[in-house]
């Protein structure tokens, strides 16, 4: 990880996280290739109490309300003789990066993903928590699923989704979720608003659980009276795409090989074109981390990306006609050396997703 840096500085809080357990903000976590103390933790005394809860055995420097972060790093790594500094360019601003050219004399090395690399293969615990957050989306979409009724709108229909997660023990949504009725199912990333769903006959839901920091990510779409025959072919064509790129899944087989495997599908049917982003991303402590499942998903390194044992990752093919609607499928999936084990377990076939409002 560290290449040939003497030390790597961790300013991504959500890698901070990962290596440490520790979740809360303001803190950077300094790893040195030898000596003592390995890992220091640099925060503030806000997280005292929290930090002896969640990391105890962590070396810690807590500085003081009016000492800045920047500084204090620069501090410490001169004080631990570190003169070559791995960074991270993907969190590390321009701004805190000429402070470190300015006040010490610390060669930065740039980094490209390596904690992130570290993170696409789940532990056991992980996954325990991914199973979860699953779960509890789950659990809570079949909950709101029965009690449908046609005058409740996409927005509020978002807001109990938020509220069933909590109250089934999730820390909320892992994202802010979509809910889009008839046309609006047409924008992948459509914001709730106020249309009613007995409006349209059918509403796409893309909704997840976030369960002791990680998340799930999953999407169905609820017929709610009978559809246009486009979106009913839109529907039959994007399962069948999902299950061929989910039969293509194992340890060692490319992202690209993967991703062909549905569009080729969504081709064969005439609608290469409607497909318009990629197959899926990997899931964890965020929404989206790696590896992505696409035609040009390629590692930090460049080689092309290959799924490994202990990866999660959603599978997502969506067909979509503006205007009219679209259609998405989405589950989450686990990579083993011999296959994928498909993690969630809501109905996928259209018959099945068929639903009546209450009166």
């Amino acid at each position: 990880m560290l290449k040939d840096a003497d030390a790597i500085l961790v300013t991504n809080e959500t890698n901070v996280r990962y290596l440490t357990g520790f979740t809360g903000d303001s803190s950077y976590l300094i790893v040195t290739r030898v000596g003592d103390p390995g890992a220091l933790l640099l925060s503030d005394p806000r997280y005292e109490e929290q930090l002896e809860e969640q990391c105890p055995d962590l070396s810690r420097s807590i500085r003081r309300p009016s000492d800045n972060l920047v500084e204090y790093a620069i501090q410490h790594i001169g004080k631990l003789g570190i003169s070559r500094l791995l960074i991270e360019a993907g969190s590390m601003s321009v701004a805190m990066h000429d402070r470190f050219r300015q006040e010490s004399k610390i060669e930065l090395l740039r980094g490209e993903g390596e904690v992130e690399q570290l993170r696409e293969i789940k532990d056991a615990d992980e996954i325990r928590r991914i199973r979860r957050a699953i779960s509890t989306a789950q659990q809570a979409f079949l909950s709101l699923r029965e009690q449908l009724h046609a005058k409740i709108s996409e927005r509020e229909l978002a807001y109990e989704l938020e509220h069933t997660i909590r109250k089934l023990g999730g820390e909320g949504c892992s994202f802010k979720p979509i809910v889009a009725a008839g046309p609006r199912s047409a924008l992948p990333h459509a914001e709730p608003g106020a249309t009613l769903l007995g409006e349209h006959p059918f509403v796409l839901i893309d909704w997840g659980a976030t369960y002791e920091g990680y998340r799930s990510d999953l999407t169905r779409v609820l017929l709610t009276s009978r559809i246009p025959a486009k979106i009913s072919r839109a529907y039959d064509v994007v399962l069948a795409a999902q299950q061929a790129a989910i039969h293509a899944m194992r340890g060692g087989v490319s992202v690209e090989e993967v991703d062909r495997a549905a569009r080729e599908v969504i081709a064969e049917a005439g609608m290469a074109k409607r497909f318009n982003h990629g197959l899926g991303h990997g899931i964890g402590l965020d929404i989206h981390e790696s590896p992505r499942l696409g035609s040009r998903s390629r590692s930090i390194k460049g080689p092309i990306k290959t799924l490994q044992p202990g990866m999660v990752v959603t599978v997502e093919p969506g067909v979509y006609y503006p205007g009219l609607g679209g259609i998405r499928i989405e589950d989450d999936v686990l990579i083993h050396a011999d296959g994928a084990e498909v993690l969630s377990s809501l109905p996928r076939e259209m018959q099945e997703n068929r639903v009546e409002f209450l009166s």
